[in-house]
């Protein structure tokens, strides 16, 4: 039997930070999936998970965990496909210093990802966008930051970990109020701060004083802010802003939901979607054609293009019958 322990520890502590130079997100994310998959096997075989070999991870394992994760968790097919992408990454990785569960690990490899449903995305209009912006109180410390955050976070596009990640040193507001983000897949890109964005971001330096941490945005200890603190002022002003927007009340308002509401300003007001994937970072257009498909404009405008059709009365003709068979058949 083949010990898991070591290879895992030499996968996330050499083969990802230092072979791959993958981020500290990355890392724990695929950490937290190799996480959950051993208390899995764990409780399945009866082991404690240091005790777990890579012969007990086979492919019928890894499918009812990932069966596990949609029925018990009630985690999406998005999020089952990404642990999905761990497991594999980790299998990769073990196929030459374990060479004899070559087929056992062909055969995790040949697990299918699972399709998934693409819904419109959901964003909030500038009306829904300046009541969010104007319910953090400004006449005090943490109303300030507050607002400055909110409107970094819309006017940037940016990912929440971007955003509270955000270091002092990215700003420069000479002479061009400018932000310097380096984003998903280590691509940086430089973004002109809107007016009042900036000033927002001025009113914030002015009180935020002297802290320890590098990042722009600290919580009331002057710590960093974090993924779920951010989330968490977030829905507070959410609900504060629908009694003046009601309009909220029906919409999720995430981290995310500020990003696209970013995506959609610049796509309405440029009609680029190349325009849009540099400002947000995509790595492709491909993902900013969601944007595409959630402006009613752009189908409104197809609409009007259209020049009605000229019709002529046809002939029908009664189809041969086993055609009408097969044609029955495939409804």
């Amino acid at each position: 039997m083949t010990p898991i322990a070591p290879h895992i520890t030499a996968f996330l502590r050499e083969r990802l930070p230092i072979q791959r130079g993958a981020s500290a997100h990355t890392c724990a994310s695929y950490a937290q999936s190799f996480q959950l998959l051993f208390e899995f096997a764990s409780r399945k075989f009866g082991v404690t998970p240091s005790a777990l070999s890579l012969e007990q991870i086979d492919a019928r394992l890894v499918q009812d965990f990932l069966a596990h994760l949609e029925a018990a968790r009630g985690n999406s097919p998005r999020t089952r496909n990404t642990r999905l992408a761990a497991i594999k990454s980790f299998m990769h990785f073990v196929e030459y210093p374990a060479p004899a569960l070559l087929e056992q690990i062909r055969e995790i490899l040949a697990i299918p990802t699972k399709k998934i449903d693409q819904p419109l995305i959901a964003y909030l209009t500038q009306t829904e966008i300046q009541a969010l912006l104007n319910a953090p109180d400004v006449q005090t410390r943490c109303g300030i930051r507050d607002r400055a955050m909110l409107h970094v976070c819309f006017a940037a596009g940016l990912r929440v970990s971007e955003l509270i990640g955000l270091p002092l040193t990215a700003l420069c507001l000479q002479p061009t109020p400018t932000v310097h983000i380096q984003g998903k897949g280590r691509r940086q890109r430089a973004l002109p701060l809107w007016k009042q964005a900036a000033e927002d971001v001025r009113a914030w330096l002015a009180v935020r004083g002297e802290v320890s941490v590098p990042e722009l945005f600290v919580n009331h200890q002057n710590r960093a802010m974090t993924r779920v603190g951010f989330a968490y002022l977030l829905r507070k002003y959410a609900s504060q802003a629908a009694a003046h927007c009601p309009s909220l009340i029906s919409k999720q308002v995430s981290p995310h939901a500020l990003r696209h509401s970013c995506a959609m300003v610049i796509y309405q007001a440029t009609g680029d979607l190349r325009k849009v994937a540099l400002w947000l970072g995509h790595a492709n257009m491909q993902t900013a054609e969601f944007y595409l498909q959630a402006d009613p404009t752009e189908k409104l405008e197809a609409i009007e293009s259209v020049v009605p059709l000229s019709l002529r009365r046809g002939q029908f003709t009664l189809p041969d019958r086993l055609i009408a068979e097969l044609q029955g058949a495939s409804l």
